[in-house]
């Protein structure tokens, strides 16, 4: 029964955090109460998302490091880069929203990432092992490339940031695949399948909470609030589309370019949320908030378009395998 239903909330996956949003601006004084509960919640989702995960999986991915110093490379350089300039020309003299933007795509890939990779046939050993490693390198990562980036324009609170990640992402990650060696991957199975649905219940109430303590920002729709939202949906497109070309630069196979595109366009945009929440002004966290409007849409749009794309592919090539005998034979 917990499959079934894990599987229904996948296939809901692209509208249950836009909808989330909604309920949680709605009905905001039944929710931001809760507050406290939100860095709990998600370290139970990072830790029900890593029983999967392995050291097996990261030594194969590290023999061919490419791919994946190319994905962080998109990741933490590019993306934050591309967003620094494009906050900077469009919201000059709004560092809050800027800093946002940059917060958006500067947080790890995201762990949901590995569902979109599964369904369209990624390279799901790339996928685990990137994850992996972004999560354990965002508590250095993320506070000091905003510093880098932002300044002394915005105050933040570096070592707080670095000790949210640590308990959220990093020691549930651990502890997850602690439990998978431990078992021989059979933790996956038994406690893995059983948590699933429960994580993205857990998704949608991280949303709703985070949504409905800046409510205020988000309940007055006014021209500056529909900008901020073009933009967001722009860059984090852009981060899809990115890694989509690159790939195609390097001429990858369909495996390794399905991972790049998901796990170079998606964000644990569910941490950025509460690091923005918990130690940045309001504002900061307007265009974070925006990006989970946008994330599993897009998701499906480009698993749509990469269906396409591979399907033409292989219907060519099995036409010339088919011609190619038929040719030889009359001969």
């Amino acid at each position: 029964m917990l499959q079934q239903i894990n599987r229904q909330l996948e296939k809901c996956m692209p509208a249950i955090t836009p909808i989330s949003v909604i309920i949680g601006v709605i009905l905001t004084d039944s929710f931001k109460s809760y507050s406290y509960l939100v860095p709990w919640i998600f370290a139970f989702m990072t830790f029900a998302g890593s029983l999967s995960s392995n050291f097996k999986s990261l030594r194969q991915v590290i023999s061919h490091p490419l791919p994946m110093l190319t994905a962080l490379l998109i990741l933490h350089v590019i993306m934050p880069a591309w967003a620094w300039g494009i906050g900077h020309l469009i919201f000059s003299k709004d560092m809050f929203t800027v800093t946002g933007l940059i917060l958006a795509v500067m947080i790890p890939t995201g762990i949901t990432s590995f569902i979109w990779i599964s369904i369209y046939k990624g390279n799901i050993a790339l996928a685990l092992s990137l994850i992996l490693i972004d999560t354990f390198l965002s508590p250095f990562i993320v506070p000091y490339s905003l510093s880098l980036f932002v300044g002394e324009k915005i105050v933040m609170d570096v070592f707080g940031m670095m000790k949210g990640l640590f308990g959220m992402v990093v020691i549930p990650s651990v502890l997850g695949m602690f439990l998978n060696e431990l078992t021989a991957g059979k933790v996956k199975e038994t406690l893995g399948t059983k948590l699933a649905p429960v994580s993205k219940v857990g998704l949608a109430a991280v949303v709703m909470i985070n949504s409905s303590i800046i409510a205020p920002h988000l309940s007055h729709i006014d021209g500056k609030l529909i900008l901020i939202a073009v933009v967001v949906f722009g860059i984090a497109s852009s981060g899809y589309l990115f890694s989509w070309l690159i790939s195609s630069l390097f001429k990858w196979g369909r495996d390794d370019t399905v991972t790049l595109v998901f796990t170079g366009g998606m964000r644990n945009i569910s941490a950025g949320a509460v690091l923005a929440v918990s130690y940045f002004p309001a504002p900061v966290a307007v265009p974070v908030v925006i990006g989970m409007l946008f994330q599993q849409v897009l998701a499906s749009l480009y698993g749509y378009m990469i269906h396409k794309v591979y399907a033409k592919k292989d219907l060519k090539n099995s036409m010339v395998t088919e011609y190619i005998p038929k040719k030889q034979v009359q001969q």
